[in-house]
């Protein structure tokens, strides 16, 4: 309400009261966050938890080495302290526990595992009992209800106090016992497995012989008849302290596998076999019989082993074998042969380390191994790399690393020892990679003299030298055998012409099917 002024009858001047609307709305303040205001809140501020000389001092006594004890580690006592110091602080119960008294934490530790320890004996013992709870009478007590578990194996008869607390046969809906039952108050089942304990007790718990055979039977076990002598163990003769030394005078013997530790006077001594490799090798030269060279050689290298002989003799003995089996292309026994010299070589017995050593790489080459090409070449050092032989070996594994046939099959016409014959494993599949390279490189055609010199043919030991058309004629044999003989054209001048743009897929098929991996027996 407020006051204006007026003019009234009298013509004076006089205030007049009048009326003013209110307004429709009620202000207010306008909020400034989304999160309404509590007064009553107030953050609490973390309170400073202040140790106590006491707790300092119980903290040092842990970590004293006169209080450690065995078999508990630093790190666990230390964990168990923060248990209890962090246990006391969030109880309120730093200031009233008395710590000067309080045990150690590895006085804890020990204590909870001493309890563990008893708890599991008392488990231990309470399942023992109730395995042998037909073998005791019923306790009384609270012990008594032990042996009272329902078990669902049906071999296992029920205790007394199962059948005591099981319903009367005559209240049974399917009771088929009539009177009986409600005379002896067990069903026949019952009778039967009372009669059978009491047949076991009889005979001392023991099933009598008739049980025992049937049950032998039925698990397939067969024992003779005992024998009215005991053996014992005096009776046996003790083996001989230390290697066997033989005393066999014969210088030649056959091979045979040992399935038992063989007898002094089947085995030679160290010198017959001496004499035995002499009579062996001037045998070979002079007939040459493989089957009785091996057969011999296996006999000596037997002997060698059942008496722990590792000397020159034994490396010689390894070396000519394996020479003549790489002869006669038994790469089984070969590479048998090798892996023995290998380890007599580390052990510094001499003998011929550079030859095998190239052969090995050889070898491996032919295998086609690549990760006991990498052992290998691991474990050649700067000494073994600069001997002839082994950087000639390695020279023929870069060639066919790097895919030149070129320079493999001028290796191959130089080939030292008795290399040659592990090269001449693999020279047919060498030649067959070297055309499918061939039919890609030279279009439309090349002559059949370049092929034959180019993959080594005019040099080989088959080849006549006094015959100029011979290399060719080796390889046109090579080309025929592998189905190029559809593509060998003689022109009009006579020269003769392989068709290397028609062949190429036909030996890129033979390539893939070359070098797939090579199973040999006795390989390592």
């Amino acid at each position: 309400m407020t006051v204006a002024p007026a003019w009234n009858s009298h013509g004076t001047f006089t205030p007049v009261a009048t009326m003013q609307a209110a307004p429709s709305y009620t202000a207010v303040n306008a909020r400034q966050t989304l999160q309404r205001p509590d007064p009553t809140s107030s953050p609490a501020k973390p309170q400073k938890v202040v140790w106590s000389s006491d707790v300092r001092q119980y903290v040092q006594r842990a970590f004293e080495p006169d209080n450690a004890i065995a078999g508990i580690d630093t790190t666990a006592m230390q964990e168990k302290l923060k248990v209890v110091i962090t246990q006391a602080a969030e109880t309120g119960q730093l200031q009233s526990i008395n710590w000067a008294t309080y045990p150690l934490p590895q006085d804890i530790i020990k204590t909870e595992r001493d309890q563990v320890a008893m708890y599991g004996a008392q488990g231990a013992v309470i399942a023992n009992m109730n395995s042998n709870a037909n073998a005791f009478p019923p306790l009384s007590g609270a012990y008594s209800q032990l042996g009272t578990k329902k078990r669902k194996n049906d071999d296992v008869d029920t205790t007394e106090a199962e059948e005591r607390a099981t319903t009367p046969p005559w209240k049974k809906k399917n009771n088929k016992g009539g009177l009986e039952d409600r005379l002896t108050g067990k069903t026949k089942t019952q009778l039967k497995k009372e009669k059978k304990a009491e047949a076991l007790r009889a005979n001392d718990l023991t099933a009598d012989a008739d049980i025992l055979e049937r049950r032998k039977q039925r698990f397939g076990v067969v024992s003779p008849e005992p024998s009215p002598r005991v053996s014992s163990r005096a009776e046996t003769p003790d083996p001989p302290a230390g290697p066997l030394v033989g005393t066999c005078q014969k210088i030649e013997k056959s091979y045979f596998r040992l399935t038992a530790p063989p007898a002094p006077d089947t085995v030679r001594p160290l010198p017959v076999l001496e004499k035995a490799l002499t009579h062996i090798r001037s045998k070979w030269k002079k007939e040459h019989n493989y089957n009785y060279t091996c057969d011999q050689l296996k006999s000596l290298r037997q002997d060698l082993t059942v008496q722990h002989i590792r000397n020159d003799l034994t490396v010689k003995v390894y070396e000519v074998h394996a020479r003549i089996a790489l002869e006669m292309k038994d790469l089984g026994e070969y590479n048998q042969c090798q892996t023995q010299l290998r380890a007599l070589y580390k052990l510094g017995l001499g003998g011929n380390m550079e030859e095998f050593t190239s052969y090995r790489i050889l070898y491996i080459i032919y295998t086609c191994n690549r990760t006991d090409m990498n052992n290998m070449l691991a474990d050649l050092t700067a000494a073994d790399k600069q001997m002839p032989a082994v950087r000639y070996a390695l020279n023929v594994r870069s060639a066919l690393a790097s895919g030149n046939y070129h320079k493999f099959f001028r290796l191959y016409n130089d080939t030292p020892y008795m290399g040659g014959y592990l090269l001449d494993m693999i020279i047919e599949r060498e030649r067959i990679a070297a055309m499918a390279a061939i039919c890609r490189a030279y279009k439309p055609d090349v002559s059949l003299h370049f092929l034959a010199n180019e993959l080594a043919f005019a040099s080989g030991e088959e080849v006549d030298p006094s015959d100029p058309d011979a290399a060719p004629r080796e390889c046109l044999d090579f080309l025929c055998t592998h189905g190029g003989e559809s593509f060998v054209k003689r022109k009009d001048d006579g020269d003769i012409r392989f068709s290397t743009d028609k062949s190429s897929a036909t030996f890129e098929g033979l390539k893939r099917g070359a070098f797939r991996q090579v199973d040999i027996k006795g390989q390592i």
